[in-house]
């Protein structure tokens, strides 16, 4: 397959994706719960820096190109569509639990003050750092290494729902029931965003069906 041709060998690949998951895990474990900054800082300037500078860096060791990681042009408007048709069961989604909730349609009790196009915004640098890093880089690589999509996705979402823990406790500060329905909606996004890029082999398409699991996140908090 021409994707994998682009991979480094399969021990690097290793390597380096159990080095890229712990430090996420445990650096920004640790960050959710020593610090808490405006959302827009957070998302837009301390995710990116912690999240895809080690990315970027094995990259340039392993030599390998952007196509990697999902970033090429090639199945663009598939991933469009494709991303499209499955992100809108995941907005009708938030739009229920929203109506449910709030006896109704309220968005305001979930992004506050914060003007729809910045909240947009956050969202889309969210996808972005978190879409290259979890679908880009590591379930590719772990893909590469084991040579079984399934499994692939179900380590990958396993990883990507255990990065939400500690928003979930240290700044929504969820209970245990509420706690347990973000994680699996959360997994199932990530069996879903895995699933797609897997036949894409283009980010465009995780990073814009995030853009619409992203606010029925907001919306179930």
């Amino acid at each position: 397959m021409q994707y994998f041709k682009k991979m480094p060998k399969r021990e690097i690949a290793i390597k380096h994706t159990t080095i890229l998951s712990a430090y996420i895990l445990i650096v920004w474990g640790f960050y959710r719960g020593l610090f808490r900054l405006p959302e827009e800082v957070e998302e837009i300037v301390i995710k990116p820096l912690i999240w895809l500078t080690p990315v970027f860096y094995f990259l340039r060791k392993e030599r390998a190109g952007l196509s990697s990681i999902g970033l090429t042009f090639k199945n663009l408007i598939p991933s469009v569509y494709f991303s499209i048709a499955l992100g809108i069961i995941f907005a009708i989604e938030g739009f229920l639990v929203n109506i449910i909730k709030y006896k109704g349609i309220d968005f305001s009790a979930n992004i506050g003050s914060t003007p729809l196009f910045l909240a947009l915004f956050i969202s889309l640098a969210t996808a972005i750092s978190e879409e290259l890093t979890f679908r880009g880089y590591i379930f590719g690589r772990i893909w590469h290494a084991s040579g079984n999509e399934l499994v692939s996705n179900l380590i990958t979402s396993f990883l990507w729902a255990m990065v939400h823990i500690p928003v979930s406790i240290f700044w929504w500060r969820l209970d245990l029931s509420a706690s347990l329905g973000l994680l699996s909606l959360t997994t199932i996004f990530g069996i879903a965003s895995a699933i797609i890029y897997a036949r894409t082999k283009n980010i465009m398409a995780p990073i814009l069906l995030h853009l619409f699991w992203e606010w029925p996140i907001i919306l179930f908090r």
